[in-house]
């Protein structure tokens, strides 16, 4: 399983970022929750950015390329194999950066991955 850490996690039902979270729970994925707001999604508290977690397989990303400027060395530092760009997320910058230290990037949906089992 691919744990995967969500950068933009909401407590919002209506948002992408709270049905990806329990979406990868469905599927056996474990998940780290990253917002700017408390709260808990799919059993797993929502935290600030801030502590490193080396064990990322997979970020996810549901903060758009303008509000990313933040995250980025926090996202470098935490070395995941993949980032993925959910639709609105896109972000040139940041898959330069991640592809010169070996970080693949994908523009896709999360959501998607895993319905078609390719996540």
């Amino acid at each position: 399983m691919k744990k995967t850490l969500i950068i933009g996690a909401s407590t919002n039902p209506e948002r992408y970022s709270y049905k990806a979270a329990y979406k990868l729970k469905q599927y056996g994925h474990d998940i780290v929750n990253v917002g700017l707001k408390k709260g808990e999604v799919a059993g797993v508290e929502i935290e600030p950015m801030g502590l490193i977690h080396t064990d990322i397989d997979t970020i996810t990303m549901y903060v758009g390329a303008a509000n990313q400027k933040s995250y980025l060395d926090y996202i470098l530092e935490t070395k995941p194999k993949r980032i993925i760009f959910n639709p609105g997320a896109e972000n040139a910058e940041l898959v330069a950066l991640a592809g010169a230290i070996g970080i693949d990037t994908e523009n896709a949906c999360t959501l998607v991955l895993l319905s078609t089992g390719q996540y």
